[in-house]
């Protein structure tokens, strides 16, 4: 699969509009709906999507691996209890912090994806790889950040300890959740629709639990939530629910055929183009700050994606050399500089 720098374009597009379509299908600044049946409804979606993609795979091809055994079923519950774990402790976070430090915090899964993508993977990132993640966190972050001179700034150190501890296990989680997703779709050769049904119906199991759950905790003063799953919709909540259907199956596939890191990357820069799109949309005063983090990720996306060939002057010899020992050469020639 040589394709998956246009999946990661297109889920940077679906990604940085997700926040722009939540924002939009508010009334007044309040949700209509209930947004807890958001993620219900597109974990229902994907597995609708990839229950016909499978049915049709099967039909072209009967011969598709599907494994159906216990012990590897079992496993794809683990990564919708992450999530659900993450979850909450977004919320217990932002008892402690406010919203803009949770944000900047946020961007430590980026160097601890990449730490557990080592550890669990076992995938060996190059020097220049390593510095290219730090220098993403560095440009994220940086585009976050607001003036010294807005009441925000003088906020964004002085949270509890606890609330710092929360964020660095809500970034850990979140690293992990996407780690291990891209094991499980690695792990075999199974049909890549196959294990999407199988994480789909976890997940759609596991939110329904928690609509339960909000049920029970406000002794149904509501009514059960199947009564009011669709009250307060509108044309632009239903936008908000297929965006982020068909970025969970985006995601998907990159974790069959790229990897977490092209993920990671492609979130990152849907946030920046989030914040860009919004100067132009909510009339949001564009700062130096945003300039110069879109300067640095894009030097980090170069620094990671770039064949060495381009990231280091080397003579015309050198150039022809096999790809195996160009690191060795690059190594060699910046010691003996």
């Amino acid at each position: 699969m040589q394709h998956w720098y246009f999946v990661a374009a297109l889920l940077t597009i679906l990604t940085s509009s997700q926040g722009i379509l939540t924002s939009l299908s508010q009334t007044n600044g309040k949700y209509m709906y209930d947004y807890a049946t958001v993620p219900f409804l597109a974990e229902v979606f994907k597995l609708m999507v990839s229950s016909v993609l499978l049915w049709r795979e099967c039909r072209i091809s009967p011969s598709i691996r599907m494994t159906t055994d216990w012990k590897s079923i079992r496993l794809y519950p683990i990564p919708s209890v992450i999530y659900l774990i993450h979850n909450n402790v977004q919320f217990a976070t932002l008892i402690y912090v406010d919203t803009s430090t949770y944000q900047i915090m946020g961007n430590l899964k980026i160097v601890t994806t990449g730490i557990l993508f080592r550890i669990f993977l076992r995938r060996k990132l190059s020097n220049l790889q390593w510095m290219a993640i730090i220098l993403l966190a560095i440009g994220t972050t940086t585009s976050q950040v607001k003036g010294c001179g807005e009441a925000s700034c003088n906020s964004l150190f002085s949270a509890p300890i606890q609330g710092y501890l929360l964020g660095i296990l809500s970034a850990c989680l979140s690293a992990l959740a996407g780690v291990y997703t891209e094991f499980l779709m690695k792990k075999n050769n199974d049909s890549l629709y196959w294990q999407n049904v199988q994480l789909y119906t976890f997940g759609a199991i596991f939110n329904m639990g928690k609509l339960l759950f909000d049920d029970f905790s406000s002794r149904f003063e509501n009514g059960p939530w199947w009564q009011r799953l669709f009250n307060g919709y509108s044309t632009t909540t239903w936008m908000v629910v297929l965006n982020l259907g068909s970025t969970g199956l985006l995601v998907s596939w990159l974790m069959k055929y790229a990897d977490n890191i092209v993920k990671v990357y492609s979130t990152s820069m849907a946030m920046l183009l989030t914040m860009v799109i919004s100067v132009y949309l909510f009339n949001l005063q564009p700062t130096l700050q945003l300039f110069l983090g879109i300067i640095i990720c894009m030097m980090s996306l170069h620094m990671y994606f770039a064949p060495p060939s381009m990231l280091v002057d080397l003579p015309p010899a050198v150039l022809k050399a096999a790809p195996d020992s160009l690191k060795e050469i690059c190594v060699e020639q910046r010691a003996n500089s």
